[in-house]
């Protein structure tokens, strides 16, 4: 079975396959050209570095890749060797930043924590977890940053904040978990609500996010059959609609019911927002 994964560099998407044999990923050619040039049209870009240095041909092979419309196309990739060799050729200012971006990945603690969350979809272990509960919550939290942090699945006892925005007092945050655990999942709107609510409880001292979006999937799995597309949700607009949650819900609501899915047992779907959902935390520089 083939492994993708889609990074993101200056919110380029950069398409990846793992190479079991190999243990190594190969990336979209075209998206690293893309990612260091910000060409219009990064296909024709790569096609024409390829004529003009044709050492680039011999680095290069063919895997299928799904493409924005959703179907699947042979694309040339490239490891890690051929990224570099791809940064000496094109004459980009964002090289000395794209060379610490790629060599970053695997070895950072979110790349561990996304790897335990795929761990999570193909260990079958998500198919174990009770749904829609604090204990559900901290399942989750404990799998995927376990070994990493050391308050992995452990509600927290201290009071956090972000920008101006405080959440749950820590002193009343286990009665107000008990409280958004009995909270309905008849409908979508009610468990979006209960989505924000757990969002605005923030009950770890970090990585609250990540957790939170798998289970609001395994409660939309279990009582409408859907789960959340979260590639058809814009990183900003997504960020918003959850500053704006805690006093107006309608934003959030209408982003997650037009990013709703049958497809709830894809496996694509699931990575696919796992790598999504890890965007969405980081950081613009």
């Amino acid at each position: 079975m083939i492994k993708t994964s889609i990074r993101f560099f200056e919110d380029i998407p950069v398409r990846a396959v793992w190479d079991d044999q190999n243990t190594k990923w190969w990336f979209c050619a075209v998206d690293i050209a893309e990612a260091l040039t910000k060409s219009k049209n990064p296909r024709s870009y790569w096609n024409v570095l390829k004529r003009r240095n044709q050492q680039l041909s011999t680095i290069c092979r063919q895997l299928k890749i799904r493409a924005k419309d959703g179907k699947k196309y042979l694309t040339d990739v490239i490891d890690e060797e051929g990224v570099n060799r791809i940064i000496a050729i094109i004459p980009s200012k964002k090289k000395i930043v794209f060379d610490k971006w790629l060599k970053r990945m695997g070895t950072s603690l979110d790349e561990k924590s996304k790897q335990k969350s795929y761990d999570l979809f193909e260990s079958g272990m998500i198919n174990e977890i009770e749904v829609g509960t604090i204990k559900s919550l901290q399942q989750i939290h404990s799998y995927i940053f376990g070994g990493l942090y050391d308050f992995a699945g452990q509600i927290r006892n201290r009071n956090i904040s972000k920008g101006n925005f405080t959440f749950a007092s820590a002193m009343y945050l286990k009665e107000n978990l008990a409280i958004i655990e009995k909270m309905p999942e008849d409908n979508l709107q009610n468990i979006v609500k209960k989505y924000v609510e757990m969002n605005i409880a923030h009950p770890f001292m970090e990585g609250n996010g990540r957790a939170t979006r798998i289970w609001l999937d395994l409660i939309l799995k279990k009582n409408l059959h859907t789960c959340t597309d979260w590639s058809k949700i814009n990183k900003q607009e997504y960020l918003n609609a959850m500053r704006e949650s805690p006093f107006e819900q309608t934003r959030i609501f209408e982003l997650i019911k037009m990013a709703q899915t049958s497809q709830i047992n894809d496996r694509e779907i699931f990575m696919k927002g796992i790598d999504y959902s890890y965007y969405y935390e980081e950081i613009d520089e």
